[in-house]
């Protein structure tokens, strides 16, 4: 099983790729995201975006400013205002 996820800011599409799991920092506090989540809509703070390719391992970290996730049967969808490249 894997997670559908893609990462957009207004200007292009980061990311779309299946991964292990997603944490994703929200203004109430970080939540992680798996395959078969109940849908879930967020504000997103200015933080680190872990994504986790595989069970157990090493996340990739991307910095993210601003911005709404959404987890609903096609997976989870960061939009965010800016992403650090």
């Amino acid at each position: 099983m894997a997670l559908h996820f893609e990462l957009v800011t207004p200007a292009r599409l980061v990311r779309s790729e299946d991964v292990h799991m997603v944490v994703v920092p929200g203004t109430e506090g970080e939540f992680g995201v798996l395959e078969g989540h109940a849908p879930f809509m967020s504000t997103v703070r200015d933080g680190t975006l872990r994504i986790y390719k595989t069970e157990g391992g090493a996340p990739e970290e991307i910095e993210v400013q601003g911005g709404f996730a959404e987890v609903g049967a096609n997976g989870l969808t960061v939009l965010a205002e800016h992403v650090e490249s």
